[in-house]
């Protein structure tokens, strides 16, 4: 159907510089381990750069996905585009106004909210010290990346995904550039890595902008902070900011276990980052990709009242990203200790770091599913307007989470947090299918199974292919050469057997699965 090819078009696109920054972003953090490891700098910018960072989803990409982007298309639907840029731009200044206050607010209290998060670093003042320096001076970054994410939502609103896809890549190229020529320089090197991010976070907003202009937006400030449709947004973002906290103070809750070091291991923090960055890198690829795409299809599809392709636009969604992240989420489980040793063991990264960061790498691993499938469900209630539900299910998932960080990380340490982060996240996707089938009816979830668990054999299957691959030649190769050996035989493996099977003939799926709910 005409909606899948768009849709499938956006997410390659998406994906495509997706994969551009996050191959700069291993880059980046090869650079980071090899000049900090898991030392008191890296595990004190870490934690300051994860303030704000998170936060950037309370008012980023999550009030502009819940809201922003639904009513904005609903402007679009109806060809009112002179309403449309008139709300655009009295929703831009009203988050330059919240968003500079934020990081006012947030500058002044780091100490406090510093020796609330790393309570763990209590101990060491010195650590304690720095991460305050840290977080001070990167707090602005979120004056930069939310509005960038602002404007990221009204070019996708538009249907144009290219300047937002570029824009990531920016961060990651400043503190690429710092880590090789400039930290070195500095006193304290890590301070290198603080200013590249407020740098990078710039440059985010900045390559967005001209973009913007060229689609029709004329900047008017300061009479214009009203419009009727900005109290209609501000209900739908009310539920989803409290969510949202609900969701950030469970990251806010893993990073203070992550600190207790005595009980979870010294370095958990930074260990249990890089392995979230590795797990980002096929969600972001395929998963973020998918969901960044299809909401705007969906919620043009809501404001239709048009049900049924909604439904097959979430089903095709879905099934897109469970036949790729599956065979994903086994090759990073079977051959987590091998990626962890290839891309970060140097410098200052030593092999104690390495089997710490691939054990988190694993367990987080089994939740590689549900992460992207949790934002493509939760972009489909968004798209109906509804910001509730999903922080119900958010507020019981976040309970469970830390809960299971008690139960499991004195057993298995830093790994145990990450196993509980990845039970948590598959409660939250299955909860978010099951009320979303009580609210539109019927979404044919056995015709999805049926792929899925066709998924999951083959994947098996690749997955054993692959470590006895890796154990063979590694007796006489190198590492790097007996990883990539075993990775190209998986995936050779995967591509072949499943298009024999037909589960990757996505676009013959998912034309039949339309004409059987239309007809």
């Amino acid at each position: 159907m005409k909606e899948h090819k768009n849709l499938f078009k956006s997410a390659g696109t998406i994906g495509f510089f997706t994969l551009m920054s996050r191959i700069l972003g291993f880059l980046r953090d090869v650079i980071i381990a090899f000049l900090f490891g898991t030392s008191v700098p890296a595990q004190a910018f870490v934690v300051a750069f994860r303030i704000p960072n998170t936060l950037r989803n309370l008012v980023g990409e999550g009030a502009t996905n819940a809201a922003v982007i639904p009513v904005l298309s609903e402007y679009l639907e109806k060809g009112d585009e002179k309403e449309f840029w008139r709300l655009t731009t009295v929703l831009l200044n009203i988050f330059a106004v919240a968003l500079i206050s934020l990081a006012i607010l947030g500058t002044l209290l780091a100490p406090f909210i510093v020796r609330i998060i790393a309570f763990g670093f209590a101990g060491d003042e010195a650590k304690m010290a720095l991460t305050i320096k840290l977080t001070r001076l990167m707090f602005s970054f979120i004056v930069f990346i939310g509005l960038s994410s602002y404007v990221m939502g009204v070019l996708h609103t538009l249907k144009h995904f290219v300047a937002s896809a570029v824009s990531s890549c920016f961060l990651n190229i400043s503190m690429i550039i710092f880590g090789l020529f400039i930290c070195h320089r500095l006193s304290e090197p890590i301070m290198g890595m603080a200013i590249a991010v407020l740098i990078g976070g710039f440059l985010q907003l900045a390559v967005q902008i001209p973009v913007l202009v060229k689609k029709g937006f004329r900047f008017r400030f300061p009479r214009h902070f009203y419009h009727p449709a900005a109290k209609r947004i501000a209900k739908l973002l009310v539920p989803r900011m409290v969510g949202s906290s609900i969701y950030q103070l469970n990251i806010f809750a893993d990073t203070i276990f992550a600190s207790l070091g005595s009980i979870v291991g010294e370095g958990a923090v930074v260990a249990l980052y890089f392995g979230t960055r590795l797990v980002q890198f096929p969600t972001g690829i395929f998963g973020i990709s998918v969901a960044t795409a299809c909401l705007p299809t969906m919620s043009r599809q809501a404001a239709a009242k048009d049900i049924e392709k909604l439904k097959e636009t979430l089903l095709f969604s879905l099934r897109s990203i469970l036949v790729l992240l599956i065979p994903s989420a086994v090759g990073l489980i079977v051959l987590s200790l091998p990626i962890v040793k290839f891309v970060f063991e140097r410098g200052q990264f030593d092999t104690a770091s390495a089997y710490m960061t691939a054990t988190a790498l694993m367990f987080y691993s089994f939740g590689l599913f549900a992460y992207s499938g949790v934002k493509v469900t939760t972009s489909c209630f968004y798209a109906l307007q509804d910001t509730v539900t999903p922080v119900k299910i958010t507020a019981i998932c976040v309970v469970l989470n830390i809960v299971l960080n008690f139960v499991l990380m004195k057993p298995l340490r830093a790994g145990g947090l990450a196993l509980a982060t990845a039970i948590s996240s598959a409660t939250n996707f299955f909860l978010l299918l099951f009320f979303l089938r009580r609210k539109i009816g019927e979404i044919h979830l056995k015709r999805l199974l049926k792929v899925v668990l066709e998924t999951i054999v083959v994947s098996a299957i690749m997955g054993v292919l692959c470590w006895y691959t890796y154990n063979f030649f590694i007796g006489f190769l190198p590492n790097w050469a007996s990883l990539f050996i075993a990775i190209i035989a998986g995936i050779a493996f995967f591509l072949l057997t499943s298009w024999r099977m037909g589960i990757l003939k996505l676009k013959h799926e998912a034309d039949r699965q339309g004409e059987n709910i239309t007809g």
